[in-house]
């Protein structure tokens, strides 16, 4: 079998066995890219020698009986809006050309600078994150590895499809409304976002403070685990980290879950929920209940405001956030200088934010107006608080909420580019979570007629990530079609 088609902690327990050596892992690695890439463009900037460099000097310190951190030198690829000092990051805007951060995220700095994972490129997104289709990004769209005419969802669609593909063991995404759920849904692999506050958005450029959290994508579920324990914790840095004990996730997860009692909000199987996509995680709700748990229903009444909310919530924030991106503290500036501040500002963003990210400036501009901050703003905040409300009173019937993670499988690139409402109506499930605030993780259950992916998504309560990496474990270990080929440029999970 390939080394890209191990998960990574059988590539660690191999290095460590000297079964293989870290330069062996990083140089497959790009290997893979170079004779995938120019097919799902997952990297829009690579760090190839840096990186084979790297490798090296681990290899020569384990050689030495040295430490070299929990991930061993294994390939990670970073979603390119989560800043690593010296290196081009740019959200995928136009807006950021050239821009170098003079830090590195508290999360680059746990995974790379402690654990000795080794960075091998940044990945294309949706620009600033705003997309669920990786086609928006000023480098161009990705394509989804099980089927180059479709999307490999967003906002951290490179990240998603470098690991389907086996191009990287680890990736970092980002999620404020499912930007880690769906494009892991899409494209068959692992993601979790992890409770608001569990990991530091330090170093994270800001789409919508009070939504964005920062989380892995892996190959399996035992993998996310170990990231979560690398990447969680409280950090000075950011006042919104919970200073919490975190769990040892990777023992926890092999823990049997007979005494486990999971919800089923009637809500999330609803109309609009593609008939494949129900079946196949009813069938993976039949397994819990083979592997000892019970299901009990649970309702989230105002799931049916989510999308309005969201989306107003998130607008808002992006106007404000965005505001910082003039063409004088970052990125390049209209050529045309006449006029006044404002004019040559204006003609700037015009020129460099791509349309989604206009159209939700416009937006959110518009709902914090005079006259329209109480209709729509405030009003959106108190709708929050009843979805969140909704999820507090269903998690005390169970410990755990399942659904599906998105209601199709991957649609086609361009289908949706143009219909920006049918875009942002895809989130209705994963976007409530992110309201909340609450963590969620999506795992492959299944595929659909066209041998597309399908993704089970559970939900936990607070904090309570543990649970969920445990349901999720035990509910992957039993369907074992996580280690299921791309069919269409082979090798990968």
């Amino acid at each position: 079998m390939e080394l890209y088609n191990y998960m990574g902690y059988e590539l660690i327990e191999k290095i460590i066995n000297r079964e293989i050596t870290i330069q062996d892992v990083i140089q497959t690695s790009f290997d893979r890219i170079e004779t995938t890439d120019n097919l799902i463009h997952s990297f829009v900037k690579l760090s190839k020698d840096k990186a084979l460099k790297k490798a090296k000097e681990y290899d020569i310190k384990i050689q030495k009986g040295q430490k070299v951190g929990k991930l061993y030198g294994l390939p990670f690829a970073n979603k390119d809006l989560i800043c690593l000092k010296g290196f081009p990051t740019t959200c995928c805007s136009k807006i950021l050309k050239g821009y170098r951060p003079p830090y590195n995220a508290f999360v680059i700095e746990r995974l790379v600078e402690q654990e000795g994972a080794i960075h091998i490129g940044n990945t294309n997104m949706d620009e600033f994150a705003m997309g669920s289709s990786t086609e928006s990004s000023c480098y161009g769209p990705t394509y989804n590895p099980w089927d180059l005419s479709r999307v490999p969802g967003g906002s951290s669609g490179g990240s998603a499809t470098a690991i389907a593909s086996g191009q990287a063991i680890f990736a970092i995404g980002s999620d404020t409304g499912g930007s880690i759920r769906c494009p892991a849904s899409f494209c068959g692999v692992v993601g979790l976002k992890p409770t608001y506050g569990r990991v530091s958005r330090y170093g994270l450029v800001a789409f919508a403070n009070s939504l964005d959290q920062i989380g892995p994508i892996t190959k399996c579920v035992y993998d996310s685990a170990l990231m979560l324990e690398i990447i969680s914790g409280k950090d000075p840095l950011d006042s919104t980290s919970v200073d919490i004990k975190v769990d040892k996730y990777t023992e926890e997860i092999k823990n049997p879950i007979e005494k486990k009692v999971i919800g089923i909000p009637k809500e999330f199987f609803g109309e609009g929920i593609d008939k494949e996509v129900e079946s196949s995680v009813k069938k993976s709700i039949e397994k819990l209940e083979k592997l000892g748990a019970s299901t009990v229903e649970v309702t989230i009444p105002h799931l049916e405001y989510t999308i309005a909310t969201y989306y107003l919530l998130c607008m808002c924030e992006a106007s404000s956030n965005l505001a910082r991106f003039d063409g004088l503290r970052y990125g390049p500036m209209s050529e045309n200088l006449s006029g006044d501040t404002f004019e040559v500002f204006s003609r700037t963003r015009g020129k460099y934010f791509g349309p989604e990210v206009r159209r939700r400036i416009f937006l959110g501009t518009y709902a914090l107006s005079a006259g329209y901050y109480d209709k729509f703003y405030i009003k959106a905040l108190k709708v929050r608080s009843l979805i969140k409300n909704d999820f507090v009173e269903a998690f005390k019937k169970c410990d755990s909420i399942v659904c599906p993670t998105m209601p199709s499988t991957a649609f086609k690139t361009g289908a949706l580019i143009n219909d920006p409402l049918k875009m942002y109506i895809i989130d209705i499930l994963t976007c409530s979570v992110n309201l909340a605030g609450i963590p969620a993780l999506t795992i492959p259950c299944g595929f659909d007629s066209n041998n597309l992916p399908i993704g089970f998504q559970i939900i936990g309560d607070y904090f309570d990530e543990k649970s969920i990496l445990n349901i999720g474990y035990q509910l992957e270990q039993e369907l074992d079609v996580y280690r299921k080929i791309t069919p269409v440029i082979g090798g990968g999970k």
